[in-house]
């Protein structure tokens, strides 16, 4: 005979729900040689021997960087614990293994279900702890990505003109889509794009260590490029002279150069904005000009190659997200990016996509040409010549 289900008492209207006790002993805080035992020896997955390796390979930080994450999200995640994070064996999560959770999420792009699996928690965990994480970090890492000040600024043209030869450049533009699919009754034109993809926008400007300085995300990527720019928070400093306004350069008599940026074909020549020459037959010095600018702009390109690499979350095709949600997942990826470079930690160059980050997509090119733009470029254009 089976015994008699236990009684459950109901909770009276209005009363809280009970967290369990946190028992120091009962806390999961050896998480990382079990999630190590399960997941080393995977078949079809080639895990580093060295035990510092192997830890940034599955969450991209190294421990100290990690250690870093948890301390900005700590207070949060013990503060608002969601209900029922206890593990197989009964011990409830530690902050660390709940920041792995989330890493090892967005790291891998692989489902809620494999997640869980290589940590031993459920679905819903996977998915309540990496929500939690994400909120708690858009608020606590907010000083990882911004403008920067005056003198960084300096540091950052400096490295500009001696990395790529190209005065008073404060960083690089660019775009990228993150591909979603939509159920039939959110899916509009707005959101699919040249390549008939439903997906979103990320606009990215970033210094010479493809450190984003400045970001935009949760635009349909079926607008153009000119149009996601002048929606962003970043053309109305640029426009206002808020940012971009700091000491000019002078080049040689009489040519006198403002702060800038370069972006591709798609984007606006604009007083503060440079792109390349529309040039198809051999004009030498549009075409030095050119190979200067384009290797600028593909700072760039190399660093939404290693964030969509890094972050895979991002590179693989979304199953209907919550696009109110997505934005900040997005940001969040963006946060990590910063985070490991500021850290002093490396990035890993054999996570990064092998192709291009966008592939598939075209460039649309854009007519608008404003004269300040023109006659900027033609400065540096004879700038170096000379």
């Amino acid at each position: 005979m089976m015994a008699p289900p236990p009684q459950v008492k109901k909770k009276r209207k209005g009363e809280k729900k009970a967290n369990p006790p946190v028992d120091p002993e009962a806390i999961d805080c050896d998480w990382w040689d079990t999630f190590f035992l399960r997941n080393s020896s995977l078949s079809g997955v080639s895990v580093p021997l060295e035990e510092e390796d192997a830890f940034k390979y599955f969450f991209r930080a190294s421990k100290t960087t990690f250690s870093y994450i948890c301390s900005l999200v700590r207070e949060d995640l013990i503060s608002r614990p969601p209900s029922g994070l206890i593990n197989i064996e009964g011990r409830l999560l530690s902050v660390e293994k709940q920041v792995a959770i989330a890493l090892r999420r967005l790291a891998s792009g692989d489902s809620q279900v494999s997640v869980g699996a290589a940590f031993g928690v459920g679905q819903s965990t996977v998915s309540q702890v990496t929500w939690r994480f994400i909120e708690a970090l858009e608020e606590r890492a907010k000083h990882h990505l911004r403008w920067p000040d005056s003198d960084r600024i300096e540091e950052i043209k400096s490295k500009f003109e001696e990395m790529y030869g190209l005065p008073n450049c404060c960083g690089a533009i660019d775009t990228t889509h993150i591909i979603m699919t939509l159920p039939a009754v959110q899916a509009s034109d707005d959101w699919c794009d040249q390549e008939k993809n439903y997906s979103m926008f990320l606009q990215g400007v970033f210094d010479h260590e493809m450190r984003f300085l400045n970001m935009v995300t949760g635009w349909p990527g079926g607008m153009t490029v000119s149009k996601l720019l002048n929606l962003s928070g970043f053309f109305k400093l640029s426009e206002t002279g808020q940012i971009l306004d700091g000491n000019p350069k002078t080049l040689y008599q009489g040519a006198e150069i403002r702060e800038y940026v370069v972006g591709g074909f798609s984007y606006p020549l604009l007083p503060w904005l440079i792109t390349p020459h529309d040039t198809t037959g051999d004009d030498p010095p549009m075409l030095a000009f050119n190979d200067r600018h384009e290797r600028v702009r593909s700072v760039a390109a190399t660093a939404f190659a290693q964030l969509k690499g890094s972050w895979r979350i991002l590179s693989k095709v979304m199953w209907r997200p919550d696009r109110r949600k997505l934005p900040s997942i997005i940001l969040v990826c963006c946060l990590l990016h910063n985070i490991i470079i500021d850290c002093g930690d490396y990035l890993e160059e054999d996570v990064a996509l092998s192709g291009h980050h966008d592939v598939g997509y075209s460039e649309r090119y854009c007519k608008q040409s404003e004269p300040p733009g023109s006659e900027l470029r033609g400065y540096l254009t004879e700038y170096l010549q000379r």
